[in-house]
């Protein structure tokens, strides 16, 4: 697989573990980028809680696509 790019920054873990399951579901592969410390003791301050989000390059459209439709149905994601 090529390389991977950042499509979507999700506030918490939560956001993110449920986007990744359903970039999953649709057969796209996807990582989780974030800070230890911010998971860990839950601090928000200057980011500490997102999650970078990451597909191969090649999916990068149909991930998009997919949470662009999330987006849609849910008030904040």
């Amino acid at each position: 697989m090529g390389d991977w790019v950042n499509i979507y920054t999700a506030r918490n873990i939560l956001d993110a573990n449920f986007i990744k399951g359903r970039l999953e579901s649709e057969d796209i592969p996807a990582m989780l980028k974030y800070e230890v410390a911010g998971q860990l003791y839950g601090i928000t301050v200057d980011g500490l809680s997102e999650v970078q989000i990451f597909v191969p390059r090649e999916l990068q459209q149909e991930a998009i696509e997919i949470i662009d439709q999330l987006k849609q149905g849910q008030e904040e994601l």
